[in-house]
């Protein structure tokens, strides 16, 4: 359908691809990956026209139409949000918009040939169920019925992306490019998107940095690398494999080559000065010279890999910490109520549950980030714990000092070159290391905070969404450095494929209470009774939980309560209140941010007034996240009498 051929694209003199030459057929999923500047997202906006190529040709249909995600999350802002799915479609959305003009027209005013044709263009469009499609894809996403006649000025930013991915998928395009289509999407939302994708007949293209996404959606992996694009077939794991295995036999064809030269000139050094075989030597030579040109090394990759190595400066006693009765509320939302728990040496435990239950707040509760309401938290003897916050950005708050600078004060009085050495390893090389804090991405930020903590070595690491913002590469990297790692790793992730890699012990947050399971997550999904189980699943039986307590919900009964017109209009309230209180929470972590971001304000606050609202942005964070969870509640006992 989609035909590129001999396409290159560069920045000056910076080239990030040429000769690139594939097609996009119909019915394949292609997983779009490569090192970070590699090239990605700059291909993507090619085959969408929004940029152009340097070199070549991208060839399509006339008639194609492109679902083509972008992240505008203020675009229709005073809209409905099942307005803003429909318009997807623009050509359908524009007619039904008209053909309401023109019935609201009577008598002589009435357009009977207009309206004919407005007729024939929706219908043509399947445009009577246009609006039971849209719904059923914004619910899909997690976006419950409710809301969908509400301003998507109404939802938070994160919901506001799942809209704008809505629409996408509504236009019923002729073939999608999505970039990072999962950001902001909970487990549920991305296990719906995937069978959505599985089912679509045209070909669509993703970048995502989600390992297990790529291999339940990729058919085909195009990747940028060497200053190329290669295709490869199957899914994300089975290209690993043959990336590796291509990369293998050209270096041991390379070995070989070099064999083969060292062996003539050993020859041509030994006889160069016999006239008997200088003939001979002068023909070696020669071969010599024709195998160096021939012997191409492998061109530089795009890919790089950080290295990550925790060490622990000490092994802590048998019993790392012990949690009792901690209890925890935001406002009038409860997050935690009587956690009991016992971490040990050698625990590698995963907390799992629905966003807004409180496996943040618990960490922060660990860390003594977050004051719990109740409860005691006792660590134990030698522990030291190194934490890791789920904004990165949270630890590097310190105004005008560059990544060097910060990483030397944990390096107890080693010396600049150990700082550089560290910073190399996590890919601050050279003038990367002189970036200042305020400067660096998210990336960049994760990196630089896990680079602490290897100088640290802490003998606990208590790790909060560490995957957020890290690239494929960097995910891979910090696997094998937290397997390698001696310590004890208590972590909040919400990848199936990080958790499967790492844990031992899996701890469940649900409203009930905690689950404690001790084994692999494997075996913990198979315990559950779901070979498919993923880590949010647990989202669905809280939400399901919340009905039953409720007396109502799908699947309930015939004798399920029903509502009063005087209780539904309370309910009706109390979701307005609660989004209301989202919007202004955020806002408030918006304010705080912006402060942040303002070198001014270093130069006249004190170092309690910094630490005050470091403590608020958090709080505040979890208010959201509690908040949001109380209003799907409140939303889902609407949606379910």
């Amino acid at each position: 359908m989609i035909a590129v051929s001999d396409l290159e694209k560069s920045f000056g003199d910076h080239i990030l691809f040429r000769g690139a030459s594939f097609r996009l057929n119909a019915g394949e999923r292609y997983g779009l990956v490569g090192g970070n500047g590699s090239g990605k997202t700059t291909l993507l906006n090619i085959l969408a026209g929004d940029l152009p190529a340097s070199a070549g040709t991208v060839s399509m249909p006339g008639d194609v139409r492109l679902g083509v995600l972008r992240q505008d999350q203020f675009l229709h802002s005073d809209e409905p949000v099942l307005d803003v799915a429909l318009m997807g479609n623009e050509e359908l959305w524009r007619a039904m918009a008209e053909r309401e003009r023109v019935l609201a027209r009577s008598g002589e005013h009435f357009d009977a040939d207009r309206f004919s044709a407005l007729e024939e263009i929706v219908e043509r469009h399947d445009g009577y169920t246009a609006e039971a499609r849209a719904a059923a894809v914004l619910e899909g996403l997690g976006l419950p019925a409710r809301i969908l006649k509400r301003p998507l000025s109404n939802l938070s930013g994160g919901f506001r992306l799942r809209v704008l991915l809505a629409q996408v998928l509504c236009g019923a395009p002729d073939a999608l490019l999505l970039d990072e289509p999962t950001n902001h999407l909970d487990i549920l939302s991305i296990r719906w998107l995937e069978k959505f994708l599985r089912g679509y007949r045209g070909p669509a293209v993703v970048i995502s940095h989600d390992h297990r996404f790529l291999d339940n959606v990729a058919t085909q992996i195009l990747d940028i690398d060497y200053l190329a694009v290669t295709r490869y077939p199957g899914n994300y794991t089975r290209f690993l494999t043959a990336k590796a295995a291509e990369r293998e036999r050209r270096e041991k064809e390379i070995a070989q080559r070099e064999r083969e030269i060292a062996h003539h000139r050993r020859f041509v050094d030994r006889f160069r000065a016999k006239a008997s075989k200088a003939r001979q030597a002068q023909s070696k030579l020669r071969l010599i010279e024709k195998k160096a040109e021939a012997l191409e090394p492998l061109p530089q990759t795009s890919r790089r890999y950080p290295v990550f190595r925790f060490g622990e400066v000490r092994p802590s006693g048998r019993e790392v910490l012990r949690i009792r009765g901690v209890t925890k509320s935001f406002g009038e939302n409860r997050v935690l109520h009587g956690v009991d728990l016992v971490v040990a040496r050698g625990d590698r435990l995963a907390i799992v549950g629905p966003n807004g239950i409180g496996k943040s707040t618990l960490l922060n509760v660990m860390v003594g980030r977050v004051a719990a309401d109740a409860g005691t938290i006792e660590w134990g003897y030698e522990t030291h714990p190194g934490h890791f916050a789920q904004d990165p950005a949270d630890h590097l708050r310190t105004p005008k000092r560059t990544a060097e600078a910060w990483v030397e004060q944990y390096c107890d009085g080693k010396g600049r070159g150990f700082a550089r050495g560290q910073l190399g390893r996590v890919l601050f090389s050279g003038d990367d290391a002189e970036k200042r804090l305020e400067t660096l991405s998210g990336g960049e930020s994760a990196r630089l905070v896990l680079c602490s903590l290897m100088v640290r070595q802490p003998n606990v690491l208590v790790l909060d969404e560490p995957t957020n913002h890290l690239d494929l590469e960097a995910i891979e990297a910090l696997v094998d450095g937290l397997r390698a790692y001696p310590g004890t790793l208590v972590f909040v992730s919400h990848d199936r494929w990080f958790v499967g890699r790492l844990a031992n012990r899996i701890v469940e947050i649900t409203e009930e209470g905690i689950t404690d399971y001790r084994g692999t997550y494997e075996e913990y999904v198979h315990a559950r009774g779901d070979d498919h189980l993923d880590v949010d699943q647990v989202v669905l039986r809280a939400r399901e939980g919340r009905r039953r307590r409720r007396g109502g919900g799908r699947g309930s009964a015939p004798g399920a309560r029903r509502l009063s017109a005087w209780q539904r209009r309370r309910l009706e309230e109390r979701a307005g209140e609660l989004a209301a209180q989202v919007e202004a929470a955020e806002a408030r972590v918006a304010e705080i941010e912006a402060v942040f971001a303002d070198p001014a304000f270093y130069a006249g606050a004190s170092p309690g007034e910094v630490r005050r609202l470091e403590e608020e942005r958090a709080g505040r964070i979890e208010e959201v996240a509690a908040l949001t969870g109380e209003w799907e509640g409140v939303v889902g006992e609407l949606d379910d009498t």
